[in-house]
């Protein structure tokens, strides 16, 4: 019977420190489930500061990308403006300078042209021999101005035209009953264009207009005139 006691105290004992572990052990684990929850919260708060920083970070090399972008697409316009600007600065010094190459070359050529006009007004053949010698220079005279008109050159026609400093250099200036004032009265050497340009200057006379001969007249009178009275006084001062 004693017996019997005893282990019922001994099994009561054994369920109260069961229970006591389970209970140890049930808060043990709610402790360690808080620790975790917490825990959690924590490092959700970490990778949600972590993500701001990356994308804070992001959008500001993002802004420093596109102002490099820009920097160097305004460069790359500058740059291709200076080159086109380069070429057609070379291209126009090379059409400058085949002008002036080609001017200078029909320049030296337009004398002979000269000669060949002079010839042809001049010379009156009158024989078989000098008939047939004119006509052979004057295939010649033909064949090079043909030459010329290929590459350009026109005659100017001066005569009857208003006198113009940028076409003409007036050699002389005389009266002229059926000219009006300053136009050109004769050709004393033809000029000539190159491609509408000035290749060179043409030589004329110029109209000082009807009357304009007397009127010079009389001004030189005037002037012998004053000449001699102030002779005159001179004389009766002295």
């Amino acid at each position: 019977m004693v017996e019997k006691q005893s282990e019922n105290i001994e099994n009561k004992e054994d369920i109260s420190l069961n229970e006591n572990i389970t209970d140890n052990s049930s808060s043990s684990e709610d402790d360690i489930n808080e620790k975790n929850g917490s825990s959690s919260d924590e490092n959700s708060d970490i990778n949600d500061e972590d993500l701001k920083n990356t994308i804070s970070n992001n959008d500001a090399r993002l802004e420093q990308l596109e102002k490099e972008h820009e920097t160097l697409k305004s460069q790359y316009v500058r740059i291709a403006a200076d080159f086109d600007n380069f070429r057609k600065r070379q291209s126009r010094d090379q059409d400058d300078l085949k002008i002036q190459l080609v001017s200078k070359a029909l320049t030296a050529i337009l004398p002979i042209v000269d000669n060949f006009e002079r010839a042809r007004q001049q010379l009156k053949p009158e024989s078989e021999e000098a008939i047939a010698l004119h006509r052979s220079y004057q295939g010649l005279y033909k064949q090079l101005v043909e030459v010329l008109k290929q590459q350009g050159v026109a005659p100017m026609r001066v005569v009857g035209q208003q006198f113009d400093p940028n076409l003409h250099e007036a050699v002389l200036r005389e009266p002229s009953e059926e000219f009006d004032e300053d136009l050109v009265v004769e050709e004393l050497q033809r000029g000539y264009h190159l491609d509408g340009k000035v290749l060179r200057h043409a030589l004329v006379k110029v109209s000082m207009g009807p009357g304009k001969q007397n009127s010079q007249e009389a001004l030189e009178k005037d002037t012998v005139e004053e000449n001699i009275v102030s002779e005159e006084e001179t004389s009766e001062d002295n």
